[in-house]
């Protein structure tokens, strides 16, 4: 099923070897890729992808994402050309534009489009082979190369949620990952904006795979475990972003005022997704919006099932079942089996191409 894909570890781990566990798990079952999100603990990206590469034979990774202004650019071409002959063509570097917080305080340069566009050029000309000096928007390089004898096709996939950055990866990217939490409308709307842009940069619109990312948590999965899959991750994001996702889906901004108002949000400390008790997730609950929490995938499996569906009738090519572990997904699996329509075994196992 190269159209449904997990992420692994999803959320927060202390424990990155489980990541084995669960890409062979995933593999048995069907599902087509994994994508592997970076944090600054004991989820390195390159790490984890080679983990994931070596424990599997036929699944897809993607980097979901890790950002081009961490890495020395040679250093990041480096890890993308290891993994692409270490997979056998399995891997897609993911970018994405990150936190700028999270970049002050690290003494970064906050991440914008040009910086994106600049990087991922300098990567396409590494993987041909070249060697050249640069000075752009990425940064000044007097000399980079890695090998002559290199023709590497390395998919690049970013990670977007407003319009800037989708057309952005409509005109450069091979992929785009988008957010959890969209509404179909957002979705569908996305999904135009991409093509769009893909076509006014004179390619393919269809040639851009979009990745929808679906929040997925059946009823099989423990009260608590949904509680903080759902309640808990929206929660996060609303923390940390809570405006750009509240205006991408045309939310009430008066909603998001008054979750941020609250006063267990105010001054909390730490992830919900993470830290949350069982009474703070079931006071957020009451919190959020009904509608919000509602643009997920729940209730029984064949219900999660239906709406894999409506990801694909709202334009995107694959679906990212998130939050969930392969195991937890299982039954949702077995239901998308006995719906699924025919034509997407089509579609290539590495998860950046179409």
């Amino acid at each position: 099923m190269s159209e449904l894909a997990c992420y692994g570890l999803a959320g927060h781990t202390d424990q990155p070897a489980d990541l084995l566990a669960e890409v062979r798990r995933a593999e048995e079952l069907g599902l087509g890729s994994v994508f592997l999100s970076e944090r600054f603990n004991v989820k390195d990206a390159g790490v984890l992808a080679g983990a994931a590469a070596a424990a599997t034979t036929r699944l897809g990774i993607a980097t979901a994402a890790t950002n081009h202004n961490t890495r020395h650019p040679l250093v990041t071409a480096t890890l993308a050309t290891t993994m692409h002959r270490l997979s056998g063509g399995r891997y897609a570097l993911g970018l994405g534009r990150g936190f700028d917080l999270l970049f002050d305080l690290m003494g970064l340069p906050r991440v914008t489009g040009a910086q994106l566009e600049d990087a991922i050029g300098i990567y396409r000309r590494l993987w041909r082979g070249e060697a050249f000096g640069h000075d752009g928007p990425a940064g000044r390089y007097p000399y980079l190369s890695q090998d002559a004898s290199l023709n590497e096709d390395v998919p690049v996939l970013l990670m977007a949620i407003g319009d800037r950055s989708l057309e952005l990866a409509g005109r450069v990217a091979d992929g785009v990952v988008l957010h959890t939490f969209l509404t179909d409308e957002t979705l569908a709307r996305a999904v135009r904006t991409v093509r769009a842009s893909a076509e006014r940069a004179g390619r393919d619109p269809a040639s851009v795979r979009v990745w929808s990312v679906l929040a997925t948590v059946s009823d099989e999965v423990a009260e608590e475990q949904r509680l903080r899959k759902l309640v808990g991750r929206l929660a996060t994001y609303l923390q940390g972003y809570g405006a750009v996702l509240v205006r991408a889906n045309g939310w009430d901004p008066a909603a998001l005022e008054r979750f941020r108002a609250d006063p267990l949000v105010q001054g909390y400390s730490g992830a919900f997704d993470a830290v949350g008790t069982v009474e703070q997730l079931t006071h957020l609950r009451d919190v959020l919006p009904a509608e919000w929490l509602a643009a997920s995938a729940t209730g029984s499996p064949e219900q999660c099932a239906a709406r894999i569906q409506d990801q694909l009738d709202a334009g995107a090519d694959s679906v990212v079942l998130h939050g969930a572990t392969p195991t937890e997904l299982a039954p949702v699996l077995s239901a998308w089996r006995t719906r699924r329509p025919a034509g997407l075994d089509a579609l290539p196992a590495n998860p950046g191409k179409l």
